[in-house]
């Protein structure tokens, strides 16, 4: 089993699946602001945390005292169904009361070096996120950061140039970056992504075995085998 992971959460349904990571943001957002007064969320883009999104909107959260980040952008304009930030207005933030202030979208209509550089200048290097989402694509890429990618792992925020999937052009968060967090869950959903898991759980050099946490790294599956 991967080094860097803590537990493997396997979900008997979609359902169960989209409950627990409510929860488990939820539970976590309560124990952040209980804390230090603040909550900071970085969000995965795709398909597989939109109905989380939607079913964590209907919660009753202190909205005003989350801080919301992107792990990854495409390089499309902000009104593209495409960007990640579409999805996640749509199903999340036109829902609920956070400040417009604290929604820190990535810029990547500005292409991908200038919004790199932006969302760079954006971030306190120094903070610690109290949790990333991540996703799991088929060929064990998480974010943007996609096997074989060069980068430079000493910035926060990166220009992807060679993405193998449209679009081509991508702004991503580093590895080193999206592991300064106290807690992370990768969200697993799909046959397909049955034989990058397996190269997950045996430490095979994916994007996604780079990837740890400061406290604890849980992987949610669903409906992979």
């Amino acid at each position: 089993m991967s080094a860097n992971v803590n537990e493997w959460l396997l979900c008997a349904s979609e359902k169960e699946f989209e409950l627990k990571a409510v929860e488990m943001i939820e539970n976590l957002a309560d124990e952040a602001i209980k804390v230090k007064g603040n909550f900071s969320l970085v969000l995965a883009g795709g398909n597989t945390p939109k109905k989380i999104y939607e079913s964590l909107s209907k919660k009753k959260c202190d909205w005003g005292n989350w801080h919301i980040y992107f792990g990854d952008e495409r390089c499309l304009s902000p009104n593209d169904i495409e960007r990640n930030s579409l999805m996640a207005e749509k199903s999340f933030f036109s829902k609920v009361s956070i400040p417009k202030n604290q929604i820190h979208s990535i810029p990547a209509e500005l292409g991908r070096n200038e919004g790199a550089e932006a969302y760079n200048k954006k971030i306190n290097s120094d903070m610690v996120f109290d949790l990333v989402l991540l996703g799991l694509g088929e060929d064990g890429h998480t974010a943007s950061i996609f096997p074989n990618s060069e980068f430079d792992e000493n910035k926060q925020a990166v220009p992807i140039s060679n993405a193998p999937k449209l679009p081509q052009y991508r702004v991503s968060l580093t590895l080193n970056r999206l592991s300064m967090a106290n807690y992370v869950i990768f969200l697993v959903t799909g046959r397909d992504k049955k034989i990058a898991l397996s190269k997950f759980k045996n430490s095979e050099k994916i994007p996604a075995s780079k990837i740890s946490a400061l406290k604890n790294l849980t992987v949610l599956i669903s409906g992979v085998n």
